[in-house]
């Protein structure tokens, strides 16, 4: 085990003896949801990895160690912080790590502690992308070179809803990143189960999924997957409804002048509003929906 990781002992414990482990972010317990929700929503997506049979290691940054698995003290902990805890992606893990600062992992900074620790399947929301208006503020996430660099199966409900798809899988395309669907030959759009753009391969399956890893891996292309699992249909939220709200958010961010990191978090909290809560209701279905099926993989490729 890298010295600057700490896992719990069941984790070390676990990956020791090749029982499947399923990599799960914090930002999303400390920026993306209000307290409680988060709370009850990290506890939740532990409960559902271990339901499908793998275990849970929540990763975040604590006393200069990257923490592979939170118990939950530590949850609670990262949730009443909210914004105190610093958002951590890959150009922030030095410092924070460095100076001992309390922080949060994104999906990218998630993927690095992943890989470090030998875990090959992560589940989250929604991955970052290419902003919409990228062309002229440059505003793409580290996600998508994290994808292209690390090698870690990424399970999610699509990239989220407020950046231009079109833009952010022709990029993954351009950085030789597979985008798989489950159970979908179309890309899903976080909140909608649609979005009238194709991914490379349609997965049935755990098993197939857990094979195309394995062949990728094998032949030494170094990089991630992004397994695009689609939010429940009973929890889909109406496609139109939301673009509508979506345009709203932004114009709100640019009145404000927020950008950069602040942007999603800011976006997510102004959905909620306008939607009256049902944007955050069919956020944690979706990651809920991410973990039971990241669970599968990890056991699909641990053989089990």
């Amino acid at each position: 085990m890298h010295p600057i990781l700490l896992p719990t002992p069941e984790i070390a414990d676990a990956l020791a003896t090749g029982h499947p482990v399923v990599a799960l972010e914090s930002t999303v317990i400390s920026h993306g949801m209000p307290y409680p929700r988060n709370l009850e929503t990290a506890r939740a997506l532990e409960a559902e990895v271990r339901a499908a049979g793998a275990l849970p290691a929540t990763i975040a940054v604590m006393d200069g160690r990257i923490r592979i698995g939170l118990d939950d003290e530590a949850l609670e902990r990262l949730a009443t912080a909210g914004h105190a805890a610093r958002k951590l992606s890959r150009r922030d893990l030095p410092v924070a790590l460095a100076t001992r600062a309390f922080g949060a992992t994104t999906v990218a900074a998630t993927m690095i502690g992943a890989r470090l620790a030998g875990i090959p399947v992560f589940a989250t929301g929604g991955i970052g992308g290419v902003h919409r208006g990228a062309e002229t503020s440059f505003d793409i996430s580290a996600d998508l070179d994290e994808l292209a660099r690390t090698s870690v199966c990424v399970v999610c409900a699509g990239a989220k809803s407020i950046l231009d798809l079109p833009k952010t899988l022709e990029l993954l395309e351009t950085r030789g990143v597979p985008v798989l669907g489950f159970g979908t030959e179309e890309f899903p759009a976080f909140y909608s189960r649609r979005s009238g753009l194709s991914v490379d391969h349609r997965c049935d399956n755990v098993q197939e999924v857990a094979e195309i890893l394995r062949t990728k891996w094998q032949l030494g292309l170094e990089g991630g997957v992004l397994l695009a699992n689609p939010i429940p249909a009973v929890d889909e939220l109406d496609a139109d409804a939301m673009e509508a709200a979506v345009a709203q958010a932004l114009a709100d961010a640019d009145a404000r002048r927020i950008k950069g990191k602040d942007i999603t978090p800011h976006l997510l909290a102004a959905l909620e509003a306008i939607t009256g809560g049902r944007s955050l209701t069919a956020n944690i279905a979706l990651i809920r929906n991410n973990a039971r099926v990241a669970a599968g993989v990890a056991a699909a490729l641990a053989g089990r």
